[in-house]
């Protein structure tokens, strides 16, 4: 199945919001507090809206929850694995792993195939992740590696989950929204660890103020424009379109981080635009 030119946009759009969101936290000094910010700033976003948007369907309740837990662990790995590593080391990992495993279960569990040149796109993405993110001696890398892999299974985990319950809500923007509602409070207090007074202190500053609300919002929107994109194209292939993330990624950690990627990490990227071009094809 073609991927319809106005899914693929809102794919793309999504993934460089996606991409600026974890750039956010990573440039933050504190990552579980900015990690929390987000959060919270997601939730109170959905709460706003989610009034004058239908209830999803009783079918869909049951994802919401699953999902519920699944992003509580998503954000908490997150902030760990930012803790540790680079965006051009971790990023590549959790986004790049997650297509490659969302695909296998979504083909094994509930029989959508690809076909020929969709599985060679995910495995030439996956295969320029693998490249770009090869360890260069730095300590704690190895560590961040594994929190990056661990988060690719969760991603992969709840991708299918939402799709599967976006497609019985009968109405995708809700479902996404409660999926930032429904976690927020649990994963700020599991983040912070006790120290809610210490989140509190870091809003009453401006920057760090703003640059929850405006991670919040493109977290917001970025899985928003992802889940309706799945109403409209096998889960599969949206989630591995998804992960051209990296490319924005990478380019974002560039300019505002100043992380330098080398050649090998520039050839990689290629790989991923190129496994991502095959499979919008395909």
């Amino acid at each position: 199945m073609i991927v319809p030119p106005i899914a693929t946009a809102a794919v793309l759009s999504g993934a460089s919001l996606h991409a600026a969101w974890n750039v956010g936290i990573r440039g933050g000094r504190d990552r579980r507090a900015s990690t929390a910010a987000l959060v919270l700033a997601a939730g109170l976003i959905g709460a706003v809206i989610l009034p004058f948007l239908p209830t999803p369907a009783g079918a869909a309740w049951p994802h919401l929850a699953v999902s519920a837990l699944l992003h509580v662990l998503y954000f908490n790995l997150v902030a760990e694995t930012y803790a540790l590593g680079a965006i051009s080391l971790t990023y590549p990992i959790m986004r790049g792993a997650a297509p490659a495993l969302t695909a296998a279960i979504a083909a094994l569990c509930f029989g959508e195939h690809l076909g020929l040149s969709g599985w060679s796109g995910l495995l030439l993405i996956a295969a320029g992740a693998s490249l770009q993110s090869r360890r260069s001696g730095i300590a704690g890398e190895a560590r961040a590696l594994r929190f990056a892999l661990t988060t690719a299974l969760i991603i992969a985990l709840y991708t299918v989950n939402d799709g599967l319950g976006t497609r019985v809500a009968h109405s995708s923007v809700a479902y996404a929204l409660w999926t930032f509602v429904l976690p927020a409070i649990p994963t700020a207090v599991v983040l912070m660890r006790g120290r809610l007074s210490l989140l509190l202190k870091s809003a009453t500053v401006p920057s760090f103020l703003w640059r929850g609300v405006g991670s919040g919002f493109c977290s917001v929107v970025s899985y928003s424009l992802a889940l309706w994109a799945m109403t409209k194209a096998p889960i599969g292939a949206i989630a591995a379109l998804r992960e051209t993330a990296m490319l924005f990624g990478v380019l974002f950690a560039w300019w505002f981080l100043a992380e330098r990627p080398g050649r090998r990490r520039m050839i990689a990227l290629v790989m991923i635009a190129f496994g991502a071009m095959i499979l919008d094809i395909g």
